[in-house]
């Protein structure tokens, strides 16, 4: 095997999806500014993800619409200024 090719931090990262807080703890090498504790009382470096499995509708089986940078209003304008010609 190849030396010195893994990242240096590689360490246990917990991430938040801000959806619904849901909170996984995951080994990763992801650039983080924050730390805070779980929910096991140890502090991680946190990582905030806008969807993730416990909220997504694939694995939910609920369907909803999650739109936190108004891309459906966007999507909608277009729609609306295609039809117009």
């Amino acid at each position: 095997m190849k030396k010195d090719i893994h990242p240096k931090n590689y360490r246990d990262v917990l991430f938040i999806d801000n959806s619904n807080s849901a909170e996984f703890i995951i080994s990763s090498a992801v650039k983080t500014s924050e730390t805070g504790k779980a929910k096991d009382g140890k502090e991680y470096p946190i990582f905030r993800v806008e969807i993730s499995s416990a909220s997504h509708p694939f694995y939910t089986g609920n369907e909803k619409t999650l739109d936190t940078a108004g891309r459906v209003e966007r999507f909608k304008a277009k729609q609306a200024k295609a039809k117009a010609k």
